[in-house]
Order: C-alpha cells, then structure tokens, then sequence
C-alpha cells in the first residue's frame, strides 16, 4: 500500500476536517508528528522537528557570544553618534536571530538604507540596513533641523542624503571593526549602496545567515538597523565564537586596554632625577666657618661612577662629562636600588 496520497484522498481528508468526521489532532498523528517508534520495538521515540529551508548552523552558545559582542558595538556606536549629532541616540541589541537571505531581504522595506560592508580579512560581505525612519531623522538633525514635524518621504535617498548617511556609517564601521577585533583582526570599508535591498544578491537564496536587529532612539523617533551576517563569512571563526573563549577574549581586551590608559597617564608624569658626586661628614663647626674657596675633601676617587637617582632612589651608575657646553652624565649601569641615606637627602625620613 502506497503511503502517499493522491488529491482526491487529500480533499476526502480535508472535507472529513471541516465537517467535523476527523479532528485536527488525529490528523496530525499521520502528518508532522513529533512522535516516532524505534525500529527495534514499539517503544516511542522523540523526535525533533527538523526544517531544512531553515536550518539551525549556528549554535545557542555562539549567538549568545554574537549578542554580546554587538551589544559592545552598541553602546559605543551610541555614544559616538550622539557626541556627533549633539543629542542623545541610545543603540540597542533588540534581537538576534538565524534566517535564510531570501526570508532577511523580503523583511526590508522599498525604498531604504542598504550598505555593503567588507573586511580583506573575511570572506564574503556583510549587510547593514538603517530603516528610513530613524535615516531621515538623522539627516534632518544633522542639516540644522528640529525634527518636530518631519515627513519621512517613500523615496531613495539623494546623492547628498547619501554622503551625509555616510558619516554616519564611517563611525558604524569603525566601532564594528573595533568589536570584531576582539575575535580577529578586521577592518571594514563600506564597498557599494543600494536602496533596493532585493537587487543586492550576497549569498544564494537559501543560504543561512544571521541578523543582529538593533533598536536606535533619537528622542521621540525610533527606528530599526539590521546588520545581517553571512555564514560563510563566521565560519573561519566559529570555534572562537564560544562562550569561554569569547569571555576570555573580552577579558585580555580589557586588561589590554587598561594596561594602554595606564601607561599614557603615567608616561607623561614628570620625575625628578639627579646625579650625586660624592658623599663625606663633616662637623658642625667647620660648616658654620666655610669660606668661599674652601675646598671639601672626600674618599671618593675622581674615576668612580657617579650615582644616578630616580625620585631620591639609586637607579644608575653613570660618568661625568660635557656636552655642548653642559656638564652631563653618561649611564654606564644599572645600580642596586638602595635606600637614601637621610643625612643627604631629607625625604628618605618622608
């Protein structure tokens, strides 16, 4: 017995549906079932739906990874565009999902801000759409408007709007480029611009990728940006898309960048340093009677090293000179740090 149907046993089926003969659950037991019998006995099995027009190359633990990634990205690209336009914009991950291209591209509005981005370092490019609500506002602010009560026209952008847009997304890249170096090193240029999103063909139809769907907020205007990810172009680097090692990239990045602040602030903090000829005792009496003229003798021979000292502590041995007319001090070697005696230099008491 066959167990495909033919149309009049389908439409026998469907009429017994709506009459009320069969009920959908019965149906369904013979059609989708999430329930399977093992070959070796009539023990059920549980079966996982499985759809192949969309199926899920990207693991739980690597979107999660791809979600904070772009929520660092979002937070820095909000306060970078907001000191440009001079007005608060709050940029937020909204959602972050897995789709075919056709299903990303048939989610976009006609007319809109469609950008091709490329990395040297990556294969494949990537899609980042700015919905024309939350576009003309933008422009708008930045050609001296209020925004008050702006229309938001139906029509693609101008060659002008465009090289305003422009700067916009010169920051967007940047910060992107900045986020993605946690993981690999990577600069993204904007290659091309289009706004028909389904004349741009990246990837095969079918293809899965992944679209991070951001929320921007420019006072009383809202609008969208997706960034939409080919899985040819993560695939070089799934692996370091895990959640441990995407931690532990975060973290190097952070002690890096500490490490970088610290070092430009201490780097330009003035020290005092001096060179120290000689050192003797002598009594009180003959301190209170020097002269001018008088010579003050010490067991130190005029071939020694002289003392170099960072901050009222040794740190160099170093020879007496002249240079350009300036008595000056070659270092020779690096002394053992020792304490200051304080009958010479006070602040060793300190």
């Amino acid at each position: 017995m066959s167990d495909v149907l033919d149309q009049s046993e389908i439409d026998a089926l469907l009429a017994a549906v709506d009459t009320g003969a069969v009920s959908t659950a019965a149906a369904a037991q013979g059609f989708g079932s999430s329930e399977a019998y093992s070959p070796r006995g009539r023990t059920p099995a549980d079966v996982d739906v499985y759809d192949f027009k969309r199926p899920e190359r990207v693991s739980k633990d690597q979107m999660r990874a791809l979600e904070a990634l772009h929520e660092g990205f979002g937070r820095n690209f909000g306060a970078a565009i907001s000191g440009f336009l001079r007005t608060i914009i709050e940029v937020s991950v909204a959602n972050i999902e897995q789709l075919t291209y056709s299903e990303f591209i048939h989610s976009l509005p006609n007319p809109t801000c469609f950008n091709l981005l490329k990395a040297e370092q990556l294969d494949g490019q990537l899609c980042l759409e700015i919905s024309p609500l939350i576009i003309y506002p933008i422009i708008d602010r930045l050609l001296g408007g209020s925004n008050a009560d702006l229309f938001i026209p139906q029509r693609p952008l101008t060659q002008i709007e465009q090289r305003l847009v422009q700067r916009i997304t010169d920051r967007a890249m940047q910060f992107l480029s900045e986020a993605w170096s946690n993981l690999t090193p990577v600069t993204f240029t904007l290659q091309d611009f289009e706004s028909n999103p389904q004349l741009v063909q990246i990837v095969p139809p079918n293809e899965t990728v992944v679209v991070v769907g951001f929320e921007l907020r420019m006072g009383n205007r809202a609008g969208t940006m997706s960034l939409c990810i080919p899985y040819n172009v993560m695939e070089p680097i799934m692996n370091q898309l895990s959640a441990q090692s995407w931690f532990s990239y975060q973290r190097r990045a952070g002690q890096d960048d500490a490490i970088k602040k610290v070092t430009r602030s201490v780097s330009t903090a003035p020290v005092e340093i001096r060179a120290v000829l000689a050192r003797t005792r002598i009594s009180l009496n003959d301190l209170l009677t020097l002269q001018v003229g008088d010579l003050i003798t010490t067991d130190k021979r005029i071939s020694s090293d002289l003392t170099v000292q960072v901050e009222g502590r040794n740190k160099f041995l170093a020879k007496l000179g002249q240079m350009r007319g300036n008595r000056a001090v070659q270092i020779t070697t690096v002394a053992k740090e020792q304490p200051i005696d304080p009958a010479v230099d006070p602040r060793a008491q300190a």
